[in-house]
């Protein structure tokens, strides 16, 4: 995927428009367009030409007499050939460049050949330099029925499955995979997960090594304990962890930001967002289903 590279500019209002912007305080909001690289006030109502990976800014709403966008408007256009679930985060950087803040929000199911309106609330106070630039920064789409859940409605499977944010350090990263029965029945699982691999455009990785527990990659990671057969009611949860490290030596680096989980042979897969950066190492561990203490 590419990164946006051109920003969404909202300026402050400038004196002479002084008068215009009276009148629009009396509304709450003051609404510009969103477009890419305009340096002056910008006109309501406009459309961004900007697209990123099917995700354009059409308006941004901001606050009346300063300039600071609190409302995104947007639009994702699936042009795919089955329905996605999309995760967009947004950019807030002062003109300066300064990354205020990285809001992100999850639009579910747009249908196949679709283009769907969603929004936004930035909420970010600015209280410097003159007004914000608003761009979409990371775009990750999975397809709908294999979405992670982590609330909400069960999922028709009965089981929700998703991953963390993990933690990084000095070049290791865990990511830890939870999943819960949300069913009515006993779940049994019995070893390790399954795992697929796939790049920015949804494609299979192919060329890595993935162990069975964390051992080949780091010890003290969680993820060595051996299999062992549980069996999960209603309710009942179990996790366990994704292991690599992101050492750039000879070759061409390997970044695979979408997992795709069976938890055991027969389940229905669900698509996760690890964003694993495995540099040239070609390998990952992948621990056993632990059932946390009681």
């Amino acid at each position: 995927m590419r990164p946006a590279t051109r920003l969404t500019r909202v300026r402050r209002t400038r004196p002479l428009a002084l008068l215009a912007v009276l009148l629009l305080a009396a509304c709450g909001t003051e609404t510009a367009d969103a477009r890419v690289g305009a340096r002056g006030p910008s006109a309501v109502g406009e459309a961004s030409p900007a697209e990123v990976d099917g995700v354009s800014i059409t308006r941004v709403h901001t606050k009346a007499g300063t300039g600071e966008p609190e409302r995104v408007e947007f639009e994702i256009a699936n042009r795919g050939s089955e329905a996605m679930t999309y995760t967009v985060a947004f950019q807030v950087r002062t003109p300066s460049g300064e990354v205020l803040s990285s809001p992100e929000t999850a639009v579910e199911s747009v249908p196949a050949g679709r283009t769907v309106p969603a929004e936004i609330d930035i909420a970010e106070p600015m209280a410097r330099g003159d007004g914000a630039d608003v761009q979409v920064g990371k775009v990750r789409s999975v397809p709908a029925d294999e979405a992670p859940s982590t609330g909400g409605p069960c999922p028709p499977t009965g089981v929700r499955l998703y991953a963390d944010r993990g933690d990084a350090a000095m070049g290791l990263r865990v990511v830890g995979l939870h999943l819960e029965n949300c069913g009515t029945g006993v779940l049994r699982l019995d070893g390790y997960p399954r795992l697929q691999l796939l790049d920015e455009d949804h494609e299979v990785v192919t060329g890595i090594r993935i162990h069975r527990g964390g051992a080949a990659i780091a010890s003290g990671t969680g993820a060595d304990a051996p299999p062992r057969a549980l069996a999960l009611r209603p309710g009942e949860r179990a996790s366990t962890q994704l292991v690599w490290r992101n050492t750039v030596l000879a070759g061409e680096a390997v970044n695979a930001p979408y997992v795709r989980v069976w938890a055991k042979p027969g389940a229905a897969p669900v698509t996760v967002t690890p964003e694993l950066d495995l540099g040239t190492t070609g390998e990952l561990g992948v621990g056993a289903w632990q059932q946390p203490p009681a």
